[in-house]
Parts: C-alpha cells; sequence; structure tokens
C-alpha cells in the first residue's frame, strides 16, 4: 500500500528491550469530497502512527510539516482502555520512504543582510 501523507511531529527513535531501533513518527492524511446534489466539500483528516525498522539516520529528514510518501502495510490494533471502552489505531509499517518537500519552517527564506552586499568591482578580465 503507497499514502502520501504530512507528517505531523518530528519523527523518535526508539530502542526495543532486545536493542532493535525503530524510527516512530505519525502522519495526517488529508481528504476531501462533496456528496451528490450538494456543492458543500467536506473535508477529513486521518491520523496514522507509523513504524519504519530500516536506518535510524532518516529520522533527522522527518521533520514535524514534512510531506513522505509510504509504502508499506497497514494494521489495525483493538483494545479495551482503562475503563474498559473499546479504542482501536491503526500502524502503518513502513517499508520504504520518499520525501516529498520540507516543512514549511525548513522553507523559509533566510533574511539577507544589506551590510554585506557589495559593489561589483570594475576588474573584469576582458
Amino acid at each position: 500500500m503507497e499514502i502520501i501523507a504530512r507528517l505531523t511531529a518530528d519523527a523518535v527513535v526508539k530502542t526495543t528491550k532486545n536493542e532493535r531501533q525503530v524510527t516512530n513518527f505519525s502522519v495526517a492524511i488529508n481528504d476531501s469530497y462533496k456528496t451528490k446534489g450538494s456543492d458543500q466539500v467536506t473535508k477529513i483528516v486521518t491520523y496514522v502512527e507509523c513504524a519504519y525498522w530500516g536506518s535510524t539516520s532518516l529520522a533527522t529528514l522527518l521533520t514535524k510539516g514534512t510531506i513522505v510518501e509510504l509504502n508499506g502495510r497497514i494494521g489495525v490494533s483493538a483494545y479495551l482502555n482503562m475503563q474498559g471502552e473499546a479504542k482501536a489505531s491503526l500502524r502503518f509499517h513502513v517499508n520504504s520512504i520518499k520525501l516529498h518537500g520540507g516543512s514549511k519552517a525548513a522553507v523559509k527564506p533566510a533574511p539577507i543582510n544589506a551590510a554585506a552586499i557589495t559593489e561589483p568591482q570594475d576588474d573584469l578580465p576582458f
């Protein structure tokens, strides 16, 4: 299965009790639709927890807001909480990750220091 989504927080690397490392992160999948005979657009967001067992060096690039293309399989966990209510969560077991863009914070241009700009010299070689 393949999904394209945006990270909701920075990735976190955790170590299991048997010394394996996993990169955990969460993504939001945005979708919208119009019901038949209506002009009103309904927007829905699905949040999915992800686990990547490959190289943990990729975790530094998985920052909040980054758009990623994920390939893997989805699993569902069902459980009863402390109050006895039935709960469920989605977990995407990631096989490969392709980065499609940095977070919105990463694409802001750096401010230009006007004092550092100098006039061109008149010593052209031609």
